[in-house]
């Protein structure tokens, strides 16, 4: 994971609060990412990437497995690390938390059930540890609400897009964390997002097993490759791939379990093989949804985020499979990593001032609404 931190002017000493923090974990469960940020106008202050310790990773990708005890306590470990996290965060950015007026914490993704009888959605990372810490409004539990309106409760960050990119010219945002998801935006066009495949976990997956690394940096080794084109065509041809949005996934969609089921006939020495095969699955998989899902006037750029966006290999897969310009949020002043946690800080912000922060267009809501539980 990168770091990457913006100068702080203009907030020394004790000031009145007004800065937002925002918390963001993916799927890939890898770190917490914390951003700072200035919601009117918008303005990303400082970021940093928070890896977490190999111990937890493991729990957290295996946290299915745990029994209701171990799941709770899990809870609150987590809880407890994101309070000292942002404080420490505060400190290496040189902030205080006098002047922080609300955080915004994703927490955890540990569940995500959309299709289930009676869809349901699970986040850890209690937020009663963040209030306590800093002394300020936590907004927590997004999801939660979209999903009892009828929504897939996911993609959340298409209101994100909508806000920054909503009148300027159409836009396709692709965002590669654990898994992928894109979003359709700009002036006159109905702002329409949904998750389209795989992104980083069964990449990363494959380069623990195999290269015992946790990612491969740059997309190396799978430049390296050999694609197995045939195989790709095969995996697209599955029904989620087919079914129009809205729709989201589980990151164990796209888990271990999915590796092993389709992969299984690489070993140690076709590494190489397997990463560039992977990462072509995720470029043709995002590509095949553009052209099958968003509307041909729409389809002029893609601009990528996520951890994915320093993948160069990926990029160029991407732009080979859309036949699209690809360039990065970094170009809109946008750090790719900073994006998720800032959009759940803006939305904790919208939610506290009694504002819509919701794009029900992209989760198949009933109705746009004010997402998030608040803790004081």
């Amino acid at each position: 994971m990168k770091n990457k931190s913006c100068a702080v002017s203009g907030h020394t000493g004790a000031t009145r609060r007004k800065l937002v923090l925002g918390l963001m974990s993916g799927t890939s469960c890898d770190g917490l990412t914390i951003c700072a940020l200035e919601p009117q106008p918008f303005r990303v202050i400082a970021f940093k990437n928070y890896p977490y310790p190999a111990d937890l990773q493991k729990r957290l990708l295996q946290a299915l497995s745990l029994r209701t005890a171990e799941l709770s306590a899990l809870n609150f470990e987590l809880g407890k690390l994101y309070a000292q996290k942002a404080i420490s965060f505060l400190k290496w950015a040189g902030l205080s938390k006098e002047q922080i007026y609300c955080v915004g914490s994703h927490g955890q993704t540990v569940y995500h059930g959309p299709q289930d009888p009676l869809p349901n959605t699970l986040q850890l990372a209690e937020p009663s540890f963040l209030a306590a810490a800093l002394e300020a409004p936590v907004v927590a539990h997004f999801r939660e609400k979209d999903m009892v309106l009828g929504g897939q409760g996911a993609p959340l960050v298409p209101f994100f897009d909508e806000y920054l990119f909503g009148q300027g010219s159409p836009k396709i945002l692709l965002n590669l964390g654990g898994i992928a998801n894109l979003t359709i935006v700009g002036k006159g066009v109905k702002t329409i997002g949904f998750d389209c495949g795989p992104a980083n976990t069964l990449m990363d997956l494959a380069s623990m097993r195999f290269l015992h690394k946790p990612y491969d940096k740059n997309g190396a080794v799978a430049a390296e490759g050999r694609a197995d084109e045939a195989l790709v065509h095969k995996l697209l041809q599955q029904p989620f791939f087919r079914r129009r949005p809205p729709k989201s996934l589980d990151k164990n969609d796209f888990g271990p379990a999915y590796l092993e089921r389709y992969f299984s006939a690489f070993g140690p020495k076709q590494a190489a093989d397997l990463l560039a095969t992977l990462n072509l699955f995720t470029a043709a998989a995002a590509a095949q949804a553009i052209k099958r899902f968003v509307p041909l006037r729409c389809q002029k750029q893609l601009i990528v985020s996520g951890g994915g966006a320093y993948n160069q290999t990926l990029l160029e897969n991407l732009h080979q499979a859309s036949g699209l310009p690809v360039c990065t949020c970094a170009q809109y002043g946008l750090d790719p990593q900073a994006k998720e946690a800032a959009a759940f800080g803006l939305m904790a912000y919208l939610a506290l001032q009694g504002k819509i922060n919701h794009c029900a267009r992209a989760t198949g809501a009933r109705k746009n609404t004010l997402l998030g539980q608040v803790v004081l």
